[in-house]
């Protein structure tokens, strides 16, 4: 299969590369062409990296092709992740920032709709993520609205890990955490409906917690600022945590979620039961098949969570209208 990762000499990328080229996304039987894309001041980095996965000696890794071309980079796709935007820098504001993403991510779109399948399967993780996303879809018309997310996988991770260190179970003993509306601060980790495994039990994730006061306190905004509290620790923002999450979302999109369990994805928004505004990527509880994501529906909000729910969805709606007036230019 083709696979292209975009900021592929970055550290995100760096981290990621290692676990695709062995099996551990697409199938432990399926061999796989990396296309790593990246700048053109990037290049001597990205051949270090091809050097290193040909050292990996990795029996499905059939070629690596390292580019500064779209039109390399994009053609045939099977799946493509993009990590590579514009970072914030200091005393950037938000509006510069979205500009330069818009023209990224419409250069993108653009080549994906050019060169792409039109099954490709589209991950977004430069951030902002969810308007980069639906800019990429939008630059893309021909390529199915549902073929795009972006990743809130990484906070849905850091939800359920959260619980279960409070609860004293592994990861995996947590369920159904939900990440609502955008990747940024403003996200509303929700565990109104989550399930944690208790000596065999299964319980209510606020009657195994016991601390309602946490649950909706510091549990969402140590969530929420995750990803500054890395960046403050290390220097450097989340890569193998964020590469871990990548795994996870393209796996799950790949070969489908368990039952009764749903997973948090920025999606395509329209026809959605949550009155959240139909043209953006928001990220919603999702149950996948056959490589097919779609909204689980039915959940019960109770005041305190559509408060929040509609304060993530109102930022995404000021990013996309900016977005959008960049991208009309």
């Amino acid at each position: 299969m083709g696979f292209v990762l975009t900021g592929a000499a970055g550290q995100i990328a760096y981290s990621l590369l290692y676990s695709i080229a062995k099996g551990d996304v697409f199938g432990k039987d399926q061999p796989i062409i990396l296309v790593l894309l990246d700048i053109p001041p990037m290049l001597p980095v990205l051949d270090g990296v091809v050097m290193e996965l040909q050292d990996c000696a990795l029996p499905l890794l059939r070629e690596v092709i390292p580019t500064d071309k779209v039109e390399v980079g994009f053609k045939d796709l099977d799946a493509a992740i993009l990590v590579g935007s514009m970072p914030r820098k200091e005393g950037m504001e938000r509006k510069d920032l979205l500009k330069a993403n818009v023209a990224i991510f419409k250069t993108q779109g653009a080549a994906l709709e050019k060169y792409a399948k039109k099954t490709v399967r589209v991950l977004v993780v430069g951030n902002p993520a969810n308007t980069n996303c639906l800019i990429a879809s939008k630059s893309a018309p021909s390529i199915p609205k549902e073929n795009f997310s972006c990743l809130t996988r990484l906070d849905h991770n850091r939800a359920r890990s959260q619980v279960a260190m409070r609860c004293g179970v592994p990861a995996d003993a947590v369920k159904n955490v939900i990440i609502w509306g955008n990747h940024s601060s403003t996200q509303y980790p929700d565990v109104h409906h989550a399930m944690v495994n208790v000596h065999g039990k299964e319980v209510e994730a606020y009657g195994a917690v016991k601390d309602d006061s946490w649950l909706k306190g510091d549990f969402i905004s140590t969530v929420q600022l995750r990803g500054a509290a890395v960046i403050k620790a290390r220097k450097l923002s989340s890569a193998m945590s964020a590469a871990k999450a990548i795994c996870d979302h393209m796996r799950d999109w790949w070969f489908g979620t368990l039952d009764g369990e749903f997973m948090s994805m920025g999606v395509y928004a329209g026809g959605n039961s949550y009155g959240i505004p139909e043209d953006l990527i928001y990220s919603f509880p999702v149950h996948i098949k056959n490589k097919s994501w779609n909204i689980h529906d039915g959940l019960p909000v109770n005041d305190f969570s559509r408060a929040k729910m509609d304060a993530t969805a109102a930022e995404l709606v000021e990013e996309r209208d900016t977005a959008l007036s960049f991208l009309s230019q």
